[in-house]
């Protein structure tokens, strides 16, 4: 294929009350924009442009951290959609194949539908449109066809009351010819009840030129823009109602759907379980057989086969599970690697760490990874055993096999085999906190009876 891309994301119309730019506020943890690059990713286009109006340095961060090839070009006035599809024009003088509009605030068109929009371009019309039919269509800007062929489309406030009655509404997006598109757009006037360029009015020019115009439909849920945060909300719900039900297609268990919230790359792999109020940050790949608990966070980590994690457990960017560990309830894991079969019960702190097979790390045990300017690392070995209120303070190395006492702080390497002992030796004083207790009590009356 060579197929263009041409992403509108001057965020005309946000009614959203932020600093943000529209595009960049996030749905499953990724920017709008970013998930309508995803959306004409399965085009595999040579060329993608990115127009970019308010916050454009910001929206061009954004894109090129997602595609770095991206070119983004700048809307500096706001003048309609043929306007800031035209600001891309120096940027594919020299292209010569099909170019498809989508817009950064419109981040659900699937795949199957852009691929069914090629297909009409294959077929021999020379703009396509998609459309889809809604249940109110409200001010929508309506398509009115001739049979299979596309006329016009007309904006709602242009409409006369029989074409507001055309429940077939457009969605912006058009695919075309890229100097066909450019052409067209050149003919486009403003003469309309807002002094815009509408891209929409390239459907007439078209006509007029005796050029072939159809509309591939799709569902109304693909169309969902966003303008406000009620909008985006809406977004999110639509997400993820579609994101857990490929899950379960795929063979996941979710004990409780509607309280399992997704990344746009969240991956679980088949028979694996996750409980309710589970969340998934991006970055989150969990494989077969895994069973994610209740009331637990994971983002940025790998959990590997027949590892389960939870209830009430944390997982931040950099970990990695084996197969069949076990992160337990209040244990948080940050970029360190679980080797197969290793456990972390319950209420413990593993940082900047490597855990070898088979290591048992007790209750309140905590590597002391930070020393408020570098990051250190903790090794510790296959087969040790880490006892309950360790403190490993690194960098520090616990060997294959060894174990530490309850309680110690360990802070020199541990060999293999050996036992670390690192506590204060324990004193008792008979009878002194008898004593003591007698003493507080009797100042605390004195201070009583003297109204202190």
């Amino acid at each position: 294929m060579n197929d263009a891309l041409i992403i509108l994301a001057a965020g005309q119309g946000s009614r959203m009350n932020s600093e943000l730019p529209k595009v960049l506020h996030q749905v499953a943890g990724a920017p709008l924009l970013v998930h309508a690059m995803e959306s004409g990713a399965v085009l595999e286009p040579s060329r993608t442009v990115i127009v970019a109006g308010h916050g454009a340095e910001a929206v061009e961060a954004a894109a090129r951290d997602h595609d770095p090839d991206v070119t983004v070009v700048r809307q500096e006035e706001q003048l309609g959609t043929a306007h800031a599809v035209d600001q891309a024009r120096a940027a594919l003088s020299d292209f010569d194949g099909d170019a498809y509009v989508l817009y950064g605030d419109t981040p659900f068109i699937r795949p199957e539908t852009l691929s069914r929009m090629a297909e009409a371009r294959a077929a021999g019309s020379a703009v396509v449109v998609l459309g889809f039919r809604a249940g109110d269509p409200g001010r929508y800007g309506r398509l009115v066809m001739n049979g299979d062929k596309l006329e016009r489309i007309v904006e709602f406030k242009d409409a006369t009351d029989e074409e507001r009655r055309i429940d077939l509404c457009n969605s912006g997006v058009v695919c075309a010819d890229a100097a066909t598109l450019f052409e067209l757009i050149s003919e486009v006037g403003n003469d309309n009840g807002s002094g815009e360029y509408y891209l929409t009015d390239i459907v007439a020019v078209a006509r007029k030129r005796g050029l072939g115009t159809t509309v591939v439909t799709c569902d109304e849920t693909e169309t969902m823009g966003v303008n406000t945060r009620a909008d985006l909300a809406a977004a999110e719900r639509a997400f993820q109602d579609r994101a857990r039900a490929a899950l379960q297609e795929d063979g996941v268990t979710l004990t409780a759907p509607e309280t399992v919230h997704l990344s746009r790359d969240t991956h679980v792999g088949r028979d694996a379980v996750i409980e309710p109020n589970v969340v998934f940050g991006p970055g989150v790949t969990v494989e077969s057989g895994a069973t994610i608990r209740a009331f637990s966070h994971l983002e940025g980590c790998h959990v590997g086969a027949g590892a389960i994690v939870g209830p009430y457990a944390r997982l931040r960017p950099g970990a990695e599970l084996g197969n069949d560990v076990r992160i337990g309830n209040f244990v948080e894991v940050k970029n360190a690697t679980f080797g197969e079969g290793a456990k972390a019960n319950h209420l413990a702190y593993v940082g900047d760490s490597t855990v070898g097979d088979g290591a048992n790390i007790g209750a309140g045990t905590i590597t002391c990874n930070y020393d408020g300017v570098m990051k250190h690392h903790t090794h510790i070995g296959a087969g040790a055993f880490i006892g309950s209120n360790t403190a490993l303070v690194a960098p520090v190395r616990v060997g294959d096999g060894a174990m530490t006492g309850s309680g110690s702080v360990v802070t020199t390497d541990v060999p293999d085999g050996a036992l670390a002992l690192g506590r204060a030796k324990q004193v008792n004083k008979p009878g002194l906190a008898l004593r003591i207790m007698q003493n507080l009590r009797a100042i605390k009356a004195r201070k009583s009876s003297s109204g202190e």
